[in-house]
């Protein structure tokens, strides 16, 4: 599931639960029901790519207290907050806990799934842009320990030879590293490591 975009529903009405179900089913899309919050928290990975839709009123919670779990624990997760009881102060504490859309009960079927598309939308093109930044970071992580010691410095602007006396190595040894650093990385120069290290920084 982890590659895969879902549709997590978050209600403790089995009614509806078994309705977004059908309805996601009915769209190809992969689904994910939970009646807690708690049994949400248990099953999510945050690895997980998709949206959730969450009901306010979850019995003897509140889904709002979850979307405050979710945000401490740094997710992503794109939320869709419902509810049958819509006021102002729910709403805006919605949206100040980083909820994308607020809708009222009942909601219909195509305005539900406008929104579930242009969630898939907006994180196809996220993965898309983070895709290079991606692959840069990975290649960064297969280097060693002292490979990374001389990437930091070559970035930094330095020549072999400040470098190996910072690091207390020969230049000798420095220039072996850098050709090994260069040869990981993908390019053929320190200019373009500089370019390409900078781009995966935030």
């Amino acid at each position: 599931m982890a590659d895969e975009f879902t549709v997590f529903v978050v209600d403790d009405n089995a009614g509806i639960r078994q309705s977004m179900k059908n309805l996601c089913r009915a769209e190809k899309l992969a689904v994910e029901t939970y009646a807690s919050a708690d049994e949400f928290l248990a099953a999510y990975n945050p690895s997980s790519r998709g949206c959730l839709l969450l009901d306010v009123r979850l019995g003897a919670s509140n889904g709002l207290d979850l979307q405050d779990k979710l945000r401490r624990r740094k997710s992503t997760l794109p939320i869709i907050v419902m509810t049958a009881y819509a006021n102002v102060p729910t709403s805006i504490r919605a949206f100040k806990s980083g909820a994308v859309d607020f809708l009222q009960k009942p909601v219909s079927a195509a305005a539900l799934l406008k929104r579930i598309r242009h969630l898939i939308t907006v994180d196809r093109r996220a993965r898309k842009a983070a895709a290079p930044r991606y692959d840069v970071n990975r290649r960064i992580a297969s280097l060693t320990p002292r490979e990374r010691q001389v990437m930091n410095g070559l970035v930094d602007g330095l020549i072999s030879k400040e470098i190996a006396f910072a690091l207390g190595l020969t230049t000798r040894t420095v220039e072996w590293y850098r050709r090994e650093v260069l040869r990981k990385m993908g390019v053929t120069s320190a200019a373009q490591l500089v370019r390409v290290v900078m781009s995966a920084r935030p």
